[in-house]
């Protein structure tokens, strides 16, 4: 089913001037979703930490919620944009590899707003949940691919929930270096977790291998 990108309403036209007061409302809301809670958070807070008044906020957005909508649509573009950079279509282990790497870099480089848009994820309007979901599969979706060109390639021997579930593993594994950063991030740097995950995801597949 095809789910539309949900549109945030913005009375000023400049398209860049509309990104980059959005980006600087990202910043100063993430901070305050994750000190205070989004209930707890007010627009007028959330406008005082971007650095201008409640009147030029509502010029960008309508409500709170978008906000926390942006949060996390911010994150699915950032991680989309980093992909992208790779050749999809190699079908080789190396190319996987780099994958999983550039994905767990844009965690470590967004932990703040990968915790808040699983904390608050259920306060956004019914309207946007689908999309944003959608958006985190489009993510797994990526990973997919990557593995299914190493199986036609040879390089990999995975059945199709095999296939599956090792994007999945992905995912999470990446999504982890911020859940659990309290405990990892005294152990390991991001480049020792990259290199160790993979380590493991890639004996994982070895044992399946015909």
């Amino acid at each position: 089913m095809k789910v539309d990108k949900r549109k945030v309403h913005a009375s000023v036209k400049d398209e860049q001037l509309i990104q980059k007061r959005r980006a600087e409302m990202i910043k100063g809301a993430v901070h305050l979703f994750k000190q205070k809670g989004f209930h707890r958070t007010t627009t007028r807070e959330i406008a005082k930490a971007a650095g201008f008044s409640i009147g030029t906020l509502y010029e960008y957005i309508r409500t709170k919620e978008d906000v926390l909508y942006l949060v996390c649509d911010s994150i699915y573009d950032e991680v989309k944009g980093r992909l992208q950079q790779i050749d999809l279509e190699a079908g080789t282990l190396a190319s996987l590899k780099l994958g999983i790497g550039y994905y767990f870099k844009v965690v470590d480089d967004m932990q703040d707003e990968v915790l808040v848009m699983y904390q608050e994820t259920k306060s956004l309007p019914k309207d946007a949940l689908p999309y944003v979901l959608k958006k985190e599969m489009d993510m797994v979706g990526m990973f997919e691919r990557l593995i299914h060109r190493c199986i036609e390639n040879g390089e990999l021997h995975l059945g199709g929930q095999q296939l599956h579930m090792l994007a999945q593993n992905i995912f999470v594994q990446g999504q982890m270096w911020a859940f659990r950063r309290w405990a990892l991030q005294k152990n390991f740097t991001i480049e020792e977790y990259i290199n160790l995950q993979t380590e493991l995801l890639f004996s994982g597949i070895d044992g399946y291998k015909a």
